[in-house]
């Protein structure tokens, strides 16, 4: 799917009449800034990790529920 000159045009004379020319330079300078985050987004490494870590320190996990563990260790 292609779009012309006319289909652009169009598409302009429609937005220029829903929004108001007060309005364009506003709608044009959030959609610039809402595609440079996207890219921006889709580019950079995850600056959050959300791999689990292993703690020291503490006991190796049995499986068992936190209230069978606590009755089994007053055993």
């Amino acid at each position: 799917m292609h779009l012309g000159f006319g289909e652009l045009l169009l598409i302009f004379l429609v937005i220029l009449l829903i929004f108001g020319s007060s309005k364009l330079p506003q709608l044009g300078d959030a959609l610039g800034r809402g595609i440079k985050n996207f890219k921006k987004a889709t580019t950079e490494e995850d600056s959050i990790d959300v791999t689990p870590k292993k703690i020291e320190g503490t006991a190796p996990s049995t499986g068992a529920a936190p209230a069978e563990r606590s009755a089994s260790q007053k055993k």
